[in-house]
């Protein structure tokens, strides 16, 4: 299985019974839909079962998929209406909790290479922004993550939540308005 076959035909060889195409498709997008669901919950052992509940329903799908987007486009729909019934069933998606250390795009690439205070004054900025982050309300940190995490487009994200294009571009231009203004709040007031 060529790794350079776009995520569309690696889903049209799965429909034709190549689960090579699936394992690739699998190992392509395994990390960052698992982040995914940990930003939106906070929750792990949840983000993991939502997780594991797409991958399913790609599965189930794979017979009717039709290439009429971009596959992560129709992934990420999947996910997102697993998390809105989730949502749905479990109120409020919203609970701020702290994320675990392990996680990779929390770990700063220096912070073995700078001194303490450096790496403190960087854990410290890095928890300002997962709190102004965590602070969102459920659709905005939704667009603002996959916008910034997963380097989506406003159109699709749009077509992953249903939502108007100009709807997408307002929550992701108000996510950033929000958190810009809460880590200006935070931040001491020393630093111009």
């Amino acid at each position: 299985m060529p790794q350079t076959a776009s995520d569309e035909q690696l889903m049209l060889d799965y429909q034709a019974g190549s689960s090579k195409a699936f394992e690739v498709l699998y190992r392509k997008h395994k990390g960052p839909l698992y982040r995914y669901f940990v930003r939106q919950l906070h929750d792990q052992q949840l983000a993991e079962d939502l997780y594991q509940e797409t991958w399913g329903k790609v599965i189930k799908a794979a017979s009717q998929y039709q290439v009429s987007a971009k596959f992560t486009t129709w992934l990420y729909k999947i996910a997102h209406n697993l998390l809105i019934d989730h949502v749905r069933v479990v109120k409020p998606l919203d609970s701020v909790s702290p994320l675990d250390k392990e996680q990779d795009m929390d770990t700063l690439a220096a912070s073995n290479l700078c001194a303490p205070e450096v790496q403190l004054e960087q854990q410290q900025q890095l928890n300002i922004i997962k709190t102004c982050i965590a602070k969102l309300p459920p659709v905005q940190k939704e667009a603002f993550l996959l916008n910034i995490e997963m380097g989506m487009t406003a159109a699709m994200i749009s077509d992953i939540a249903n939502v108007t294009l100009e709807a997408t571009k307002s929550r992701i231009r108000y996510a950033y308005q929000s958190i810009k203004q809460c880590i200006s709040n935070q931040l001491p007031e020393t630093r111009a």
